[in-house]
């Protein structure tokens, strides 16, 4: 095990101006789990726009650049036009790789330049007169291609500071006054040797390293960053005194993803930053809960439940003597007001102690439940799970129950409460028709009213979209002016259809002729097939915006459904 070696010299906090969070999820944080897919990476970065806020507390996000998933992800991101996150890129120090950065039309990039003698030794396999000519070679090629360098100092808490490390960075210097361009450094903690520990020595003191670039390498803070390592559980720690001292950049992943153990949690960042600066400076922080919520439900990693800030029990209290203090007043033992920062009501975990009282509660908080739905403690159901609990206690249980069991009882005797599975499938299956009828209503065929120039396109449409049963458009009489699009197991059910018929005293016709908008219908049985269906349809608009006519499409709801199943046992 490493000594923690001391020479027992103080120094004051010294703050940079400006503190500023940078990402790289899209890098260090896909070298521990599975890679992400495009529209993935698409979304995340969006969230993190949204978190940054107008000030772009979280400035930059870099991505890899090496497979064509990874450069349809930055052209999807830059498509967004989000000033916050800046994206960058990352490579090897190869001047080779300097090429797809600049066609990229990225502005900066990260470089990869080690310098513990373990990797220029032991890994590369070269001396540092040789290895220090070669970084400043690639750092030159980037100037002259117009782009900004920010050189990775890799393992740099294992380094020869005064022997290499700022020698380099002085070299960096010269380059950084020659060039006008504000060539950066990240000291990267790559092993998570870092202590915070007052009085210890360098390599491995954070507050010493971030002060000797500044006083001793002419590397002001404003273009430092800190990449820290969870090894030794510091990683939050040491970023945080970083800021302290000096250095304004401080480098994360979401949910802290990354080699190893990881790297410093973004949102734990985010909280250690308004904590530290006393002010959120625009980050909307529910997006934390936003983005936890997004890679349970759409990546499909499961958060360990005590997981700080973003866990599914990380702000539930067990036992029972704190439970009924919460009831009574939730500062007691909630860490902060956890639904007004990060969208989480505390929860309360249930024992012999918790009573009817705090199994309401739990009940209501649970289900967000607004106050003209919320039940007491003298709701038959409550009473019913009360003895539900005092029964296991009694029969010699020791261990609190866990929401996730606690719901089971709960869906049981309060069944009116809670959303089935085909309740779920039902919202799904309206948003996605919302969706579908977005895509199809404003195609400039439709604006033609001609049935020879919709009539492709509609059945383009209903081949790309096979649970749709039947796609229509009539017109502001109510008579359908186009053939019946259907599937070609349907067709001959369809030839009663015909095209004088009157639907302008359905819903789904004087909804949009109404009020302009898209409407989707309630469930029904198609009088046709017989299947479970739901309507979608919404207004056709001229070049005038003068609603012209009403598209139309039966959706099968059973085909909808497999669907669903499908892509989830895809993901």
């Amino acid at each position: 095990m490493c000594r923690t070696d001391f020479d027992h010299k103080l120094l004051p906090l010294t703050p940079a101006d400006e503190w500023f969070i940078t990402d790289t999820t899209f890098r260090d944080g896909q070298q521990a789990r599975p890679p992400y897919k495009a529209k993935q990476i698409v979304a995340i970065y969006d969230m993190l726009h949204k978190l940054s806020g107008p000030k772009g507390i979280i400035r930059q996000s870099e991505f890899f650049l090496y497979s064509q998933r990874d450069k349809e992800a930055v052209e999807k991101c830059l498509a967004l036009g989000h000033r916050f996150p800046e994206i960058t890129g990352w490579v090897r120090a190869k001047k080779e790789e300097l090429a797809e950065v600049k066609k990229l039309g990225l502005k900066e990039t990260g470089i990869l330049t080690s310098v513990s003698d373990y990797h220029i030794y032991h890994k590369m396999n070269t001396t540092r007169a040789k290895i220090l000519d070669k970084y400043l070679g690639v750092v030159k090629d980037a100037l002259s291609l117009g782009l900004i360098p920010r050189c990775h100092f890799e393992d740099i808490t294992r380094a020869d500071i005064y022997g290499f490390v700022v020698p380099f960075a002085l070299e960096l210097a010269k380059l950084r006054q020659e060039s006008g361009i504000g060539i950066k450094i990240r000291l990267c903690d790559t092993m998570g040797y870092g202590v915070t520990y007052p009085g210890a020595a360098l390599p491995r003191s954070v507050d010493k390293l971030v002060r000797t670039m500044i006083d001793d390498a002419d590397c002001p803070g404003k273009l430092m960053e800190w990449h820290g390592h969870n090894d030794f559980y510091k990683v939050l720690i040491n970023a945080s005194t970083a800021w302290l001292n000096g250095c304004a950049g401080a480098n994360a992943t979401v949910l802290g993803f990354g080699e190893r153990t990881g790297n410093t949690p973004l949102e734990a960042l985010v909280i250690e930053y308004i904590s530290l600066r006393g002010k959120a400076d625009g980050m909307d922080t529910r997006l934390i809960t936003e983005l936890a919520e997004y890679f349970e439900k759409e990546i499909g990693f499961r958060i360990a439940p005590t997981t700080p800030f973003v866990g599914r029990d990380f702000n539930s209290t067990k036992a029972g003597i704190h439970a009924d203090g919460m009831v009574k007043n939730p500062e007691i033992y909630n860490i902060f007001d956890t639904e007004k920062i990060l969208g989480r009501p505390y929860t309360i975990a249930i024992t012999d102690k918790s009573g009817a009282a705090a199994i309401a509660h739990w009940v209501n908080q649970r289900l967000k439940l607004a106050p003209e739905r919320a039940v007491d403690k003298r709701h038959p159901g409550i009473i019913k799970i009360n003895n539900w609990v005092q029964e296991q206690y009694e029969e010699g249980r020791l261990t609190s129950i866990g929401n996730s069991e606690l719901e089971v009882v709960a869906r049981k005797h309060l069944p009116e409460l809670f959303l089935s599975e085909f309740d779920r499938l039902k919202d799904r299956a309206k948003q996605l028709a919302l969706d579908l009828g977005a895509q199809l209503i404003d195609r400039p065929e439709l604006k033609t009213l001609a049935p020879a120039v919709m009539e492709p396109v509609l059945q383009e449409f209903l081949d790309k979209n096979p649970f749709i049963q039947f796609l229509y458009v009539v017109n502001p009489q109510g008579y359908k002016i186009t053939r019946n699009i259907t599937n070609i197991v349907d067709r001959a059910k369809y030839s009663g259809t015909q095209l004088e018929t009157d639907f302008s005293d359905r819903n789904w016709f004087i909804g949009p002729m109404k009020d302009g908008k898209l409407h989707v219908s309630e469930f029904y049985s198609s009088k046709i097939t017989g299947a479970l269906c739901i309507t979608m349809s919404g207004p056709v608009r001229d070049d005038n915006d003068t609603i012209v006519g009403v598209l139309g499409a039966d959706i099968r709801f059973e085909d909808l459904a497999k669907l669903e199943a499908e892509e989830k046992a895809e993901e």
